[in-house]
């Protein structure tokens, strides 16, 4: 019998659903995941760069520190 795939191909099942784009919300490409493209890669990659992904910090006055001492 012979085997119906060329040679170098092979079939490879996901693990898991594909999940959309976290920036655009088309579906995800395995090479740029969890992006579709490049460009949205990108996009994510200049909003941590310019802080717009920051951890808000409240800010303790140091009263209670103080009084420790």
């Amino acid at each position: 019998m012979a085997d119906s795939k060329t040679p170098g191909e092979t079939k490879v099942t996901g693990l898991r659903a594909p999940k959309p784009c976290v920036m655009c919300g088309k579906p995800s490409d395995r090479k740029f995941h969890p992006f579709c493209s490049k460009h949205c890669a990108d996009l994510d990659l200049g909003k941590w760069l310019n802080g717009s992904y920051a951890i808000p910090v409240v800010e303790e006055d140091g009263a209670e520190f103080d009084e420790e001492n």
